[in-house]
């Protein structure tokens, strides 16, 4: 079992790492250069450059259910709109960069059994999330009668369509097409009558602090120059 600590220094230098080079030119040693571990101790914890990418993976599943117990506390409704917000809000350039290097990886999940089951995982998580606000909305009386797992099944797949569109075409239009659709052509058929879904989130969906780069400009641009 890795250290807590050395796991986190490795999955956030991940994270970095995939931002910065993307999926295709991800290599260990671009990894351990954002560590102050050598390629070798990486794969002393991690066999090789495609267990470190499944454990990220992982760990990325585990940042979710972290995540959305932060938002338990509050209505159904707030956190169906920041769910809403978190999937179809226009990307900085970081998350540019990393949703990018997600869609290269994710190319590689139907020839990769390892990937394929890991990113199965993650959209699990992500459509039971989704199911659970959509059951506590019911139950507070903000929805009509609906089944849960297949709206959800829906949403996921409209945020996801999305999100593809977005990285491949460079339309950030199309995210707010698609939000407006799902507003009114989704969530309209399950409010309640006199329930309006939130024209603004009353709060964002929290980020994974586990992978906020701590690092200076001045330490990324000298890391950068010694590679």
């Amino acid at each position: 079992m890795t250290n807590p600590d050395i796991r986190d220094a490795i999955m956030t230098a991940t994270y970095e790492a995939l931002c910065e080079e993307g999926y295709s030119d991800l290599t260990a040693q671009a990894i351990a250069d954002r560590t102050d571990r050598s390629k070798s101790a990486l794969f002393y914890h991690y066999g090789s450059r495609e267990a470190i990418v499944a454990e990220f993976i992982e760990y990325l599943i585990e940042g979710i259910e972290l995540r959305v117990a932060k938002t338990r506390d509050r209505p159904a409704l707030e956190r169906l709109a920041a769910f809403v917000d978190w999937f179809l809000s226009e990307p900085d350039d970081d998350e540019r960069a990393f949703h990018t290097a997600l869609l290269e990886l994710r190319a590689q999940a139907p020839y990769n059994d390892v990937f394929r089951a890991k990113l199965r995982e993650s959209n699990d998580r992500l459509q039971r999330a989704l199911e659970e606000i959509l059951r506590d909305g019911l139950e507070e009386g903000v929805f009509q009668a609906h089944d849960p797992e297949a709206v959800a099944a829906l949403l996921l797949a409209a945020f996801d369509g999305a999100q593809i569109r977005q990285v491949t075409l460079g339309r950030n239009e199309y995210l707010e097409t698609i939000r407006a659709g799902t507003v009114d052509h989704v969530l309209a058929d399950i409010l309640k009558p006199d329930v309006e879904f939130p024209e603004t989130v009353a709060f964002e969906f929290p980020p994974d602090e586990r992978l906020r780069d701590s690092s200076t400009a001045d330490e990324r641009t000298e890391r950068d120059t010694v590679r």
